[in-house]
Parts: C-alpha cells; structure tokens; sequence
C-alpha cells in the first residue's frame, strides 16, 4: 500500500462563522481536534495546513503564500507530501467533523486524483501534481477547487451522504442538538 498524508486544510479566515471555527467546541471538543481524530486512524501521518497552532499535529504553511483559499492548503500539502515521500495527500477542511471511517478507502477507489462533489476540498490528490497546482495557482486568479479538480484530471466522487459542514453558528448549533455527548 502507498503512503498516505492526511491534510487539514486551514487556514480559512472563518468570515461567515464570525470567530475561528477550527477551535469551536462541539460537544466539548474543537472541531479540528474532532476532525484530526476521524482522519488519524484512515492516513500514515497528518499535517495541519494554514494553522501553526494545534497540538502534536505538524504545521505547515499555505504555499505559496496565505490568503490562497483550500489550494494555498492543498499546494503546501503536495510539496511537503512529495518532500517526504508520500504517494499521496487526503484533503479535508476543518470544519467538517464528521467523517465516514472508510473515507480514505472510497476515495482510492474512486482513483486518484479524486474529489467529493459536494465538497470538493475531500479529494486525494497524487504527490506528483505539486508542481502542476504552482502553475494552476500562478496562472487562475480564480483559485477554485474545482477549477483545479478539472485541470488535474480529477474524477468527481458522490458519497451518498451528505456531510456536516461547519460554516456559520448556526450550523455548529444544528449538529450540536443531534450530536452524540452534545
């Protein structure tokens, strides 16, 4: 099996949340510490791209600068995944606390380069393309994910669910009332 790198995008500003998100509390927990424990166990190593301050989790910077949106994120990721020998890097975002325990087997079924439809920062990304998204960022002021997603290759991925995402107060209120411990 290829080694995997688990990558939590965030370095987001959490405009619509109003406050930063990654350390919003559900049930007792922030949701990055609840989003690094759904993806620990599916990838080799994990890195936190965006942040510099969360725990044992490696810290990486957006490359090639802040301000990037999830590709700043995703290009950090690739490099740093290439540097250190991984195949591969799992893509989720911060706020997204609730994941399927075989995500990462979906996603490599799907084939790589892969992403979720319905939220396309999840995706699995090959190492290889960390040169390709320095042209994509440097040339697509637009700096989609899905833009990116399309020149990449990446086959769209439907994983019959829909998954909580964290954007505004109201949404981390919403999945607190049903929320196991909330």
């Amino acid at each position: 099996m290829t080694r995997l790198l688990g990558a939590i995008l965030a370095g987001g500003q959490s405009q619509r949340f109003g406050s930063d998100k990654a350390v919003a509390l559900l049930a007792g927990q922030s949701l990055i510490d609840r989003v690094a424990a759904a993806l620990a166990p599916q990838v080799d190593d994990l890195v936190l791209a965006g942040r510099e301050d969360v725990g044992d989790i490696v810290a990486i910077p957006d490359r090639p600068s802040p301000g990037l949106g999830p590709l700043g994120g995703l290009n950090a990721a690739l490099h740093h995944a290439r540097a250190r020998g991984y195949a591969a890097v799992m893509t989720v975002g911060c706020d997204m606390p609730v994941l399927p325990p075989d995500l990462a087997e979906r996603l490599r079924a799907a084939g790589c380069p892969c992403f979720v439809a319905a939220v396309p920062i999840i995706g699995l990304w090959p190492a290889g393309l960390a040169d390709r998204l320095d042209l994509f960022l440097a040339s697509d002021p637009r700096r989609s994910m899905r833009g990116w997603a399309a020149k990449a290759g990446a086959a769209m991925l439907s994983l019959g669910e829909e998954l909580p995402n964290i954007n505004t107060p109201d949404d981390l209120a919403l999945l607190a009332r049903t929320f196991p411990g909330g």
